[in-house]
C-alpha cells in the first residue's frame, strides 16, 4: 500500500509543474503558492485512496445464510446468550438500585423477546418469518418467560415500581398476550397496551413514543424502558434504557 501511495504522490507532483517551467525560476511567493497547492492535492489523493480501500473492505461478500443461522443457533443454545443477558440484567439492577421510586414511578417492558421468549418459534420458522405460524404460536400462548427478565421484573416490584407492558402486537391478540404474561409469572402490572387498528401506520418508534407520552400525561413518571429493539427504547420519556440482546430479528424504523 505504501508503494502505491508513493507512486501516486510522485505522479501528482509531476503533473503540477509544467514541463517548460522550472521551479527555480519562480519567485518566493509563487513558489510558496505552488507548494501549498501541491500539499493540498497530495492530502486529497491520500484521503481518497484510503477511503476507497476502506470501502473495498466494507463490501466483502456476506456470510452464507445457512452458516449465519447455525451461528445464531449455537449462540443461543451454548449458554453464551444467557451469559450476555445476565450481564445486561445485573447492570440494569445496579442502575435502578440508585433510583428513588415514588407512587407514580413506572418501568415499561416490551413483550416479545423481552418478557416472553419466542426462540422456539424462531427455530420452527427456520429463523425466518411465517405470519400464520407466528399468530398460531401467540394464540396457543407457547412463549415462556425469559428468566433473567423475570428476575428484573421481580426486583423492580420489590423496589416499589409499577410495571406496564407495551407491545407492538395487535389488539385482537390482547387477551392471549395478557393471559400468557399472567400464566408465566408476570402477575402484577398496571396495564397491557397493544396496537390499535388506527395506529398500524405508525413506525414502532412512533407508536411506543406516542404511548409513553400519553402515559406521562396521565401522571406516570417513566423511570425506565426495557426492550429488545431500539425502537422500544428511543424517543421521549424513556428513562433508563435496558437493551435486551436479540439476534433473531431486527426492527429498523
Amino acid at each position: 500500500m505504501e508503494d502505491k501511495l508513493v507512486t501516486i504522490i510522485a505522479n501528482s507532483k509531476a503533473r503540477l509543474v509544467p514541463k517548460k517551467l522550472s521551479i527555480l525560476s519562480l519567485s518566493k511567493d509563487e513558489e510558496a503558492i505552488l507548494l501549498n497547492k501541491m500539499n493540498t492535492y497530495i492530502k486529497y489523493i491520500i484521503n481518497l485512496t484510503l477511503a476507497l480501500l476502506l470501502f473495498s473492505c466494507a463490501t466483502e461478500k456476506p456470510v452464507n445464510l445457512s452458516i449465519a443461522r447455525e451461528e445464531v443457533k449455537q449462540y443461543y443454545e451454548s449458554g453464551r446468550f444467557d451469559k450476555e443477558l445476565s450481564k445486561v440484567i445485573e447492570d440494569a439492577k445496579e442502575k435502578f438500585d440508585k433510583v428513588e421510586f415514588k407512587n407514580n414511578s413506572v418501568v415499561i417492558f416490551d413483550v416479545d423477546e423481552t418478557a416472553l421468549d419466542n426462540y422456539g418459534l424462531a427455530k420452527e420458522m427456520d429463523f425466518g418469518y411465517v405470519y400464520e405460524m407466528n399468530k398460531k404460536w401467540n394464540a396457543e400462548m407457547k412463549a415462556p418467560a425469559i428468566p433473567q427478565v423475570k428476575e428484573l421484573y421481580d426486583f423492580l416490584l420489590a423496589k416499589g415500581a409499577k410495571i406496564i407492558f407495551l407491545t407492538g402486537r395487535n389488539f385482537p391478540e390482547y387477551k392471549v398476550t395478557y393471559e400468557n404474561l399472567k400464566r408465566d409469572g408476570y402477575t402484577t402490572f398496571d396495564t397491557l397496551i397493544t396496537q390499535m387498528d388506527n395506529e398500524r401506520d405508525l413506525s414502532a418508534t412512533e407508536f411506543k413514543s406516542k404511548k409513553r407520552e400519553e402515559l406521562t400525561k396521565r401522571g406516570y413518571e417513566i423511570i425506565g424502558t426495557v426492550g429488545d429493539q431500539w425502537s422500544d427504547l428511543n424517543g421521549p420519556y424513556h428513562g433508563i434504557q435496558v437493551k435486551i440482546p436479540n439476534y433473531l430479528y431486527l426492527i429498523k424504523d
